[in-house]
């Protein structure tokens, strides 16, 4: 993992969207640092139950699982009183959870407007809403939401994602004033493309949709955005989270991080 370290032994973290991809490893980086870990997602059961039984098992702590959906805001309170039930309190708050869906705003499906600012958005609002009680009663609490780099500038198709990571800087920011004087810190994290294993199926299928090279569509498609021509990778994406939750962070409040090889710097 990241070579940024920090002792969070004792420390609760909940994840939402945690099950794979980028919040599987970011449930990990915290958990190599000594974090509980409470992991929420979709996927199989099996599947989940064996990665909770991994991270248990290579850092020495102790892993949950709540299953609330993200588009309901009873089981999202659930699960913040779950991990409260569980480990007695709730020192680190990451919102992971998203969706996408691509099409030009007049044949955007209003369902799927409404489910990505659901889930994207909202769902934030409500955790954070859940948590920021308990984290007050601690005297001390980090709330990391995953926003992109379409959180700062916008790209054509992406109606409902680029105004719901609009929105979670807002809320991100509004939150930050608010908790600033009772320990808590509320920041985001904005990457650029990472390479989870839907974007690496997203790669062939372009590829073979457009009549080019999985090395064209990487370059020419994907990552035309980022000037280092790279993936982000999921360790530098930890790094970022890290220091955040770390008290070497406790003064980066209201802010974001971008984590995307220059995107937003043209």
């Amino acid at each position: 993992m990241s070579g940024i370290k920090t002792d969070l032994s004792g420390q609760t973290a909940v994840i939402t969207g945690s099950t794979s991809g980028i919040g599987a490893a970011l449930a990990e980086g915290l958990a190599a640092n000594g974090a509980n870990i409470v992991l929420n997602g979709l996927g199989d059961l099996d599947s989940i139950k064996a990665l909770r039984a991994r991270i248990a098992k290579d850092h020495g702590v102790e892993v949950r699982y709540h299953a609330a959906n993200m588009l309901k805001p009873d089981e999202i309170a659930e699960m913040i009183a779950f991990a409260q039930s569980e480990f007695g309190r709730v020192d680190i708050l990451v919102n992971n959870a998203g969706i996408q869906h691509v099409a030009p705003v007049d044949e955007f499906p209003t369902e799927k407007w409404d489910a990505i600012l659901a889930i994207n958005l909202s769902s934030a609002f409500h955790t954070i809403k859940a948590a920021v009680p308990i984290m007050k009663a601690q005297g001390r609490g980090r709330i990391v939401n995953l926003a992109s780099a379409h959180a700062l500038v916008a790209s054509p198709f992406k109606s409902a994602y680029v105004a719901a990571k609009h929105g979670i800087m807002g809320l991100t920011k509004t939150v930050a004033l608010e908790v600033a004087e009772a320990g808590i810190t509320v920041n985001a994290i904005c990457p650029g493309y990472v390479k989870t294993p839907l974007v690496e199926g997203q790669i062939a299928d372009t590829a073979k949709a457009r009549g080019i090279s999985e090395e064209e569509v990487v370059r020419d498609v994907m990552l035309a955005a980022q000037p280092t021509k790279k993936f982000v990778m999921y360790d530098e994406l930890v790094g970022a989270l890290l220091y955040l939750v770390s008290d070497a962070g406790a003064s980066c409040n209201g802010t974001s991080i971008s984590v995307d090889g220059g995107w937003v710097a043209k």
